[in-house]
């Protein structure tokens, strides 16, 4: 937990965003995965912890704008639950750490709310993601449960994500931590990528890792000698010699700061000469962002440069021809790069997509394109310092869509399909790192995790 006095600065930010009304803050309750005592880990609302801070399940944050006043709600723990979780503490004293004075418990939220709503007073909210919030929302707002959501305030979404966005040095701390177990991570995966292991060996060493931190994964793992296949989450392939083992990961700071990391790396410790061409198209791709981004600029145009940098590429290679230029704007790069360069990262790993993708990543100066690929940017508009994200380019052969563009003729003036045909059993190559936008540029976050093709065979080796 974070100085009370980062709570209360921040609660004061978005009370003088918002002026007016009360603004309602639910945190998640338990989720049973098969009977109410048997829950899946807790993981509490992000917003929530951001305004908040109070990891622990049951409660509910109000702040009173007209009031100037914050309170925490929620029901002090009997003896049963001490008997079941040991000594816990109260409300008030939760709140205390936070910088709240006033307390309460669930019966007088609901009453609260009710007599709010009944005086015609505004209640703003976030729009919720569990249907046991939409229920609990319903019933303190005299609403429906399918009306829930359209009443669910973008004034307050906008000035969360106005505030949000902007990562204080203490939460990109929080960030490097995270990144620190991933630095760990990558170097336990490296040891293990060899000939004749099962992926879920190399899984299972990533989450011992994990946990020896005292942590949990920001995301569920990705790991796949099938990397073609973007969110592979199978983890039952034995590894074999000449395959590329695609590893997304990441793990979460002790305040709940997400890291988020991919390297491919070569099963036996080398790549091919062709797996070395692709590899180094998609790294420079990425160095080529990395090095586009500081404040003003859209990361519309810095994705942009990374997709004209894999068309070039693949044109050395022999898999794309004609203008590169001409490529890109018509979408032929994205055969093999059908998805966006990257995204928002903080509390979430991608940071606030609950409160809407288009919300976050897009504004008033900026749609999101129907074009295939470039309709999967989460993160279009422009960088100000302060921002974190990804930014992770890649080269898939997808042998589904390969087969649907050529029968199609999908971009035949841009794309050698009968080249193709000696590359459908590739995979995939992805590289992704955390970015901060800095006040003249930016600055890589964390431990240097290989990704040089030298780095990386040097690394498995030892």
């Amino acid at each position: 937990m974070f100085d009370e006095n980062v709570y209360r600065e921040r609660r004061q930010v978005l009370r003088r965003q918002m002026g007016s009304g009360l603004l309602l803050f639910p945190g998640n309750g338990e989720s049973p995965m098969n009977y109410p005592a048997n829950p899946y880990p807790f993981r509490q609302d992000s917003s929530f912890l951001y305004y908040f801070g109070v990891d622990k399940p049951g409660f509910v944050g109000l702040i009173d704008v007209d009031e100037d006043r914050d309170y925490l709600y929620g029901d002090d723990f009997d003896i049963d639950d001490i008997i079941w979780m040991g000594p816990q503490p109260s409300v008030r004293e939760l709140a205390e750490g936070v910088g709240i004075q006033s307390t309460g418990d669930n019966s007088q939220l609901a009453e609260r709310l009710f007599a709010a709503v009944k005086a015609g007073r505004r209640v703003h909210f976030l729009p919720p993601y569990r249907m046991e919030e939409q229920v609990r929302i319903a019933e303190w707002l005299g609403l429906s449960i399918a009306a829930v959501t359209r009443h669910a305030s973008e004034s307050l979404v906008r000035a969360v994500v106005a505030q949000r966005s902007i990562k204080s040095e203490a939460e990109i701390r929080e960030i490097e931590k995270a990144l620190d177990i991933s630095s760990s991570i990558y170097q336990t995966v490296m040891t293990m990528t060899k000939p004749g292991v099962n992926e879920g060996e190399v899984t299972g060493a990533l989450l011992g890792v994990v946990g020896r931190a005292n942590s949990y994964v920001s995301f569920p793992t990705i790991l796949s000698v099938h990397g073609e296949t973007l969110h592979n989450h199978f983890h039952g392939n034995e590894m074999r010699e000449g395959d590329l083992l695609v590893v997304d990961s990441g793990a979460e700071s002790p305040e709940h700061y997400a890291s988020d990391i991919t390297r491919t790396f070569p099963v036996g410790g080398g790549f091919t000469p062709i797996q070395r061409r692709v590899y180094e198209i998609v790294l420079r791709a990425q160095e080529t962002a990395i090095q586009a981004m500081r404040p003003g600029v859209r990361f519309l145009e810095v994705h942009l440069a990374a997709a004209r940098e894999i068309a070039a590429g693949l044109k050395d290679v022999g898999l794309m021809k004609g203008d590169v230029d001409e490529a890109v704007q018509a979408g032929a790069h994205a055969l093999f790069f059908p998805h966006g360069l990257g995204h928002m990262l903080g509390l979430d790993v991608h940071d606030m997509e609950n409160l809407g993708e288009n919300l976050v990543g897009y504004d008033e100066t900026i749609s999101r394109s129907r074009q295939f690929g470039l309709s999967a940017l989460r993160m279009a508009r422009e960088l100000y310092p302060g921002f974190v994200v990804t930014v992770e380019p890649g080269i898939y052969f997808i042998p589904a869509l390969i087969d649907q563009w050529r029968r199609e003729g999908m971009h035949s003036d841009f794309i050698d399909y009968q080249a193709l045909e000696t590359f459908r059993d590739f995979g995939g190559i992805r590289i992704e790192d955390d970015v901060l936008v800095t006040a003249d540029g930016y600055r890589v976050l964390g431990p240097g995790i290989p990704k040089s093709v030298k780095d990386i065979e040097a690394g498995m080796k030892e």
